[in-house]
């Protein structure tokens, strides 16, 4: 029995003095590796610290898994929140850090097994942009596609320009989601009915050019918004106190975002956005790059380049990005609204409550985005 009981026990002791080894090494290279990647010792602490708590079981994992990334973040996150320190510059800087280097891991995923090599690879109901030099930028969307064929139904142009389309010349510009840019020459074949649809019949091709993918992350939602014209001489971070044009956020990144707006508008306008996130007001300010205007609903999609923004702010909208937001919803617009106003939007649908001015097409830069 003693002979027993003293080999479990130096059992125990060897098997005690590994697992501490072990951590050991696994914070030796946790260390490590958050210094090959940029962080600060303070700030590796602190990850050490959170990746303790939530009972990582390997801890270095931090610094390639974006699941393990994801859960210190929103930790990190949600002990701002609770402590009330968000407008500590160090602290900021810090989550930013985190955000770029999360950001990062998201862009380095491989996508390219989602590339296509030609035309015929194009998904049906693909929206397009035709530019006819000389002519005009014109939006298409893809109704038939064959091995011998496409079909895409008539251009058409918020200019309403009359064009001859038979033999004509053309370059195809469309964005493949979670993919990247595309870009073809063909020429128009014949003018057919396609679906019941007015139709091009255009040639196919096997040369396409990829074009840069996106520098940033964006996330798709749907929330109600205010936008502003913007002044040269207008504070690009100063909040509105009265409400504007009533929009809708469609998307959103650190370096832009796409909102809804009724009637035309024009490219090349610096105008300023404004919505809440997390219950904190965001005025996002920049240029309209490009513009989609829809006959059959009267309403246009702006495509909104933005300035450089506080760092908090930035902050907040990555949040939304990787999903760090509190978990409670919240659709509150940015500031009060009078009674009679909210009375107003609650009553009106979406089409009466959004209005516009005419739109002109920046064409190259149009068709490019």
């Amino acid at each position: 029995m003693i002979i027993v009981i003293g080999a479990l026990g130096a059992g125990f002791y060897m098997v005690s003095r590994s697992k501490k080894k072990d951590i050991g090494g696994n914070w030796v290279s946790f260390f490590a590796r958050g210094k090959d990647e940029g962080f600060s010792f303070k700030e590796i602490e602190i990850l050490r610290q959170i990746a303790v708590q939530n009972n990582m079981e390997d801890p270095v994992s931090l610094f390639g898994s974006q699941d393990q990334l994801d859960t210190c973040i929103h930790a990190l996150v949600r002990g701002i929140r609770m402590s009330g320190e968000s407008d500590e510059q160090g602290i900021q800087d810090f989550l930013s850090k985190l955000y770029d280097f999360r950001k990062k891991i998201e862009m380095e995923k491989p996508r390219n097994k989602h590339a296509i090599a030609n035309s015929r690879q194009v998904d049906e109901g693909q929206v397009l942009r035709i530019l006819v030099s000389g002519v005009g930028v014109f939006r298409s969307q893809v109704i038939k596609n064959t091995s011998q064929y496409m079909a895409i139904s008539r251009p058409v142009n918020s200019k309403n320009i009359a064009h001859t389309w038979h033999r004509a010349r053309m370059s195809v510009y469309f964005w493949r989601e979670d993919d990247a840019g595309y870009v073809f020459d063909t020429d128009v074949e014949d003018e057919i009915y396609s679906k019941g649809v007015s139709a091009l019949k255009i040639a196919h091709s096997d040369q396409l050019f990829r074009t840069q993918k996106r520098k940033s992350i964006r996330v798709k939602m749907r929330k109600p918004a205010f936008l502003y014209l913007a002044s040269d001489g207008d504070s690009p971070h100063r909040l509105e106190t009265d409400p504007g044009l009533k929009c809708y956020l469609e998307d959103i990144s650190d370096c832009g975002c796409a909102v809804t707006v009724g009637g035309k508008t024009e490219s090349g306008l610096r105008v300023k956005i404004q919505f809440a996130l997390d219950r904190y007001p965001i005025c996002m300010t920049g240029t309209v790059r490009s513009s989609s205007f829809r006959e059959d609903t009267n309403r246009s999609i702006l495509h909104i380049e933005a300035e450089a923004m506080p760092i908090e702010t930035r902050n907040k909208i990555l949040g939304e990005v990787f999903g760090m937001a509190a978990d409670e919803e919240e659709n509150d617009l940015p500031f009060r609204i009078l009674d009679d106003e909210a009375e107003s939007i609650g009553a009106q649908s979406n089409t009466d409550e959004m209005s516009g001015s005419t739109i002109t097409d920046n064409e190259q830069e149009a068709a490019i985005l």
